[in-house]
């Protein structure tokens, strides 16, 4: 197969925003990322894990370009510092563990500092994706089902039978291939929306090579590592430490808080004046967007903060007919803006697949995630989910 992976650019824009913020704050920390498959019927066959092994061994040759470089450099909040150390840094294959003893057929671990296992997680999900929908199916009619599904849809926001105000792609880590997810973003780029808009892609080497905005927010890997991954925290004040660091870090700049990392109930007793006053917005990634979005709004309001002035990002499994209502619920009481990922850049005549790679430790010791609803965390230490779940509930109910 060709080269999947062709730039240290292409991966989701948090990944540099959190990868400077760990340089300057975190630089020692060690982390472990574990690769799963979510899909009961999938099976990757040894042709397949050792074609994903191959392109990982190509990615792992890519070095940074100094043009790449300048265009990190003139996104307003990476700093020289970073960006020289970026001049230096490139992915590590020994980094990398291989094993078929899944019921899907595919184990990948990652361990070393968290500077690098962190950029691993996005391309190395690409890599799966697209290595399995070439290898598995007839690619050329995957593509021309997905052209025909990308044309319907951009249909639809042109004519405004959906309507979805602001909106991003976000697919990167989900799509078809490479060559689908460029084409839905030009489709998207020069399409006239009655009232919506597109904003731009999380694929920051996508984002340069087409003229559009990269846009991203952090992850759950901040909270959960920054959080849990001292031995001396209370793991149900993770928030705090993450929103602290941040703002450390970046001020008033690049401020979209996620939320459901440790419960969103718990990160409202930490997302105080201060905290809402300086982050710009917060991201919504589990529960329902309704309750979730009605919360936030009560929450600001309980601040003398006015809710029109904030931004609350959806990005949780969204398709426009789901965007739209949410839109509709909210678009005179906040600021709406979308993140829409496997629905733009893998809807086809098959089932997408439905794979995550997550930090499973930090400096030796678990590290959970207990959103707002079941099955989206990942954690190898049922006891620890366990203590992690005691720790929230005991600072909730005292």
């Amino acid at each position: 197969m060709h080269k999947i992976i062709n730039s240290l650019l292409e991966t989701d824009l948090y990944k540099f925003s959190m990868g400077q913020a760990i340089y300057h704050h975190f630089p020692g920390y060690e982390t472990t990322w574990s690769f799963k498959c979510r899909n009961k019927d999938v099976v990757f066959t040894k042709e397949m894990v050792d074609e994903i092994k191959n392109q990982i061994k190509m990615y792992c040759e890519l070095r940074f370009k100094e043009e790449e470089l300048e265009y990190l450099s003139s996104i307003q909040w990476f700093k020289k510092s970073y960006v020289d150390f970026l001049r230096l840094w490139h992915p590590r294959y020994e980094d990398f563990t291989f094993g078929t003893d899944s019921p899907c057929g595919l184990t990948i671990e990652t361990n070393g500092t968290w500077l690098n296992t962190s950029m691993y997680e996005i391309p190395t999900l690409a890599i799966v994706n697209e290595v399995y929908f070439r290898m598995k199916y007839d690619y050329d009619k995957l593509l021309l089902s997905f052209k025909e599904r990308l044309e319907d849809k951009v249909n639809k926001l042109v004519s405004g039978e959906y309507n979805i105000g602001a909106f991003s792609e976000f697919g990167i880590r989900r799509r078809l291939s490479a060559d689908a997810q460029e084409l839905a973003i030009k489709e998207l780029m020069k399409a006239n929306f009655k009232a919506s808009t597109f904003v731009g892609t999380s694929n920051v080497y996508l984002a340069k090579k087409l003229n559009t905005k990269p846009v991203g927010t952090m992850a759950h890997e901040w909270i959960m590592c920054v959080g849990q991954g001292n031995h001396k925290h209370n793991p149900a004040y993770s928030n705090w430490y993450a929103l602290d660091a941040w703002v450390k870090e970046y001020g008033v700049l690049n401020g979209t808080a996620l939320t459901d990392t440790i419960t969103t109930d718990c990160f409202l007793r930490d997302f105080k004046l201060t905290y809402a006053t300086l982050f710009s917005g917060v991201r919504h990634d589990s529960g329902s967007p309704f309750e979730w979005g009605d919360k936030m709004i009560a929450h600001y309001e309980s601040l003398g903060i006015d809710p029109k002035s904030k931004t609350l990002l959806f990005s949780d499994s969204l398709d426009f007919k789901k965007a739209d209502e949410i839109n509709s619920y909210f678009k005179d009481k906040v600021k709406v803006a979308f993140g829409i990922g496997t629905y733009i850049a893998n809807d086809t005549d098959v089932d997408a697949l439905n794979i995550v790679m997550k930090t499973t430790a930090c400096n030796g010791m678990d590290v959970a995630k207990i959103s707002d609803v079941e099955g989206k965390g990942m954690c190898k230490n049922p006891d620890y989910v366990h203590y992690l779940r005691r720790t929230i509930a005991w600072r909730m109910e005292h």
